[in-house]
């Protein structure tokens, strides 16, 4: 069997429905649209990363983001914006596009701080509201920054929701950095088991009227 590269991103696929996990990442024969809001996403990520590096202005439509912004910019460290970061399976650190890539992942801002052994890694997130935040993603971004900076003892991590002001705060320890994606792991095991048998059961939900995959018989759009 092949084996598998895997990101948070394409597991939250999985865990909605395994058929359309198969359809968008593996057959690839369907492909997802992009939305509004993921094009509004994207715009902003990139005013944020233009402005940490290079002090571009943030463009008037992004106005809301400007105080944050300085804020992020004035801590102290060497500043990265979108690393990329991999793992291998046994979580050693590689290459991004490796060929034994395992998990792939993208930090929108990290800090390093090496004189304190400190690392403040920032995701921005473009929703209204934290409500429905979920920090295993901060976990697996964590996870992946021990590998890539073997100095480091600790880091700072958040979900900013740049609308609300929100800040979804984590601290991450190197010695759990293994634990981090113990339990992700255990989906990626589902999709090698799918990957083997070829099953790819769709699950019916309030979202399949969206789906992108047509044909399923759950899609009613």
């Amino acid at each position: 069997m092949t084996p598998i590269s895997w990101s948070y991103s394409s597991l939250k696929t999985f865990q909605q429905c395994p058929r359309k996990y198969y359809h968008t990442k593996v057959a690839k024969d369907v492909v997802e649209p992009k939305t509004t809001a993921m094009m509004y996403g994207e715009a902003m990520h990139k005013a944020a990363e233009d402005y940490i590096k290079h002090g571009v202005p943030i463009p008037e439509k992004f106005a809301f983001i400007r105080d944050i912004m300085e804020q992020l910019a004035a801590l102290p460290g060497e500043k990265h914006c979108e690393l990329r970061l991999g793992l291998t399976k046994d979580l050693q650190p590689c290459e991004f596009f490796a060929k034994d890539v395992w998990w792939r992942g993208i930090a929108d801002l990290v800090v390093v701080n090496q004189d304190k052994g400190l690392i403040h890694s920032i995701d921005y997130k473009t929703g209204k509201n934290a409500r429905y935040a979920d920090v295993q993603q901060l976990d697996m971004v964590a996870a992946g920054l021990f590998a890539k900076f073997p100095g480091i003892t600790k880091i700072k991590s958040a979900l900013l929701f740049v609308v609300s002001k929100e800040f979804v705060r984590a601290d991450h320890q190197a010695d759990m950095a293994q634990k981090y994606m113990d339990k992700p792991a255990q989906d990626v095991a589902r999709i090698e088991k799918a990957m083997e048998t070829g099953v790819w059961n769709p699950s019916q939900s309030a979202l399949c009227k969206y789906c992108p995959v047509k044909t399923c018989e759950f899609n009613r759009s």
